[in-house]
């Protein structure tokens, strides 16, 4: 086959599925002439990806070995419980003659598309992660086709926390959208709140005008932490897996909810915490379809419902202007780092 700006010429199998469908792509370094090669230093694996895998596998030891057979067999990492995979940084090696994406050799850059349709070939056994943390990293190749879509990273931020921004850039971005759509002053609740995705959309709501902001975390470590930071007028805890507590943790119905949460079970509160003619944006890889869909049905909840797909015009500038411009969104994510690599 014929190179294609989608991938199609990597696709190994099945036969006539984008990349992200396919159960198994090529990660051979050699380009088409509009690909770039990536020499990969880190991953940054989805937090529902690496929340399964944990659950599933239980040892740190076990999770790298999962890690490494799910690339090893799939030519990219792609989670066949979760379906999602994450993003990844590295520094170019290698721009085909006619890739459109601007990307010079030596571009220190972070991967804005999924690990699920990203060919990846790990070279080193991932000898230098232990299995504990999102972030993995290793040695490797990927691959860019001409409709991929990179950053390159900003020289004035340690590229770890560059990484775990741009891993969610698309939740600010899409939120600061709905909540700006949504007319003067509109009441926002966060579900996740305290996470990477959640604590940028508060931040971005904020910005967007949201008069009241409302998030809901499961601790009273994460409540500490979102009030500390100023992120929302009310913080609320309860399981957002249980709706009635939802529900019942927020109280007056809002105008507009995201879902930042990376567990599955969270639409049916969701739901029941928007009020009449609202919106709800899913950001979490967990989230189910047919459950959002069907369970606002059952609960004859006039909602608009939106999957928010990672891409929005500007979004990789956005989140880092907020990273950079929010004292309390940086924070967070520093303390979310400094807990990670302590466990």
């Amino acid at each position: 086959m014929t190179s294609s700006a989608y991938g199609l010429h990597r696709v190994v199998e099945p036969a006539g599925v984008l990349p992200q469908q396919a159960w198994r792509l090529s990660s051979d370094p050699r380009l088409s002439p509009d690909e770039v090669l990536v020499d990969v230093s880190r991953l940054n694996l989805d937090a529902a990806s690496y929340r399964q895998l944990r659950e599933q596998h239980g040892s740190p030891e076990a999770v790298r070995r999962a890690v490494l057979e799910i690339v090893e067999t799939r030519g990219k990492m792609h989670n066949p419980v979760t379906g999602s995979g994450g993003m990844l940084l590295g520094t170019v090696r290698e721009v085909g003659p006619e890739s459109p994406l601007g990307l010079r050799v030596g571009d220190r850059i972070a991967t804005l598309v999924s690990l699920t349709l990203t060919p990846l070939r790990i070279e080193d056994g991932l000898a230098d992660w232990s299995g504990e943390g999102e972030q993995v990293p290793c040695r490797g190749t990927a691959v860019l086709f001409g409709r991929s879509i990179a950053a390159t990273l900003p020289a004035d931020l340690p590229e770890e926390l560059a990484l775990s921004v741009l891993d969610v850039c698309g939740a600010p971005a899409l939120t600061d959208r709905v909540v700006r759509s949504a007319g003067p002053a509109p009441s926002v609740l966060v579900l996740g709140g305290g996470g990477k995705s959640g604590s940028l959309s508060l931040a971005a709501a904020r910005r967007a005008g949201a008069e009241r902001l409302v998030a809901l975390v499961p601790t009273e470590r994460e409540a500490d932490d979102v009030l500390s930071a100023g992120l929302a007028d009310e913080v609320v805890i309860a399981d957002a897996r249980d709706p009635l507590a939802v529900a019942d943790a927020v109280g007056t119905p809002v105008d507009v909810t995201v879902v930042c949460v990376d567990v599955p079970g969270c639409e049916h509160g969701a739901v029941l915490a928007t009020a009449d003619g609202g919106t709800i944006v899913f950001f979490s890889m967990a989230t189910s379809f047919p459950a959002a869909a069907l369970g606002a049905e059952g609960l004859a909840a006039d909602v608009r419902m939106l999957i928010g797909n990672g891409y929005v015009p500007g979004h990789a500038e956005f989140a880092i202007d907020l990273i950079r411009s929010e004292p309390g969104v940086r924070e967070l994510f520093e303390r979310r780092e400094r807990h990670t690599s302590r466990t």
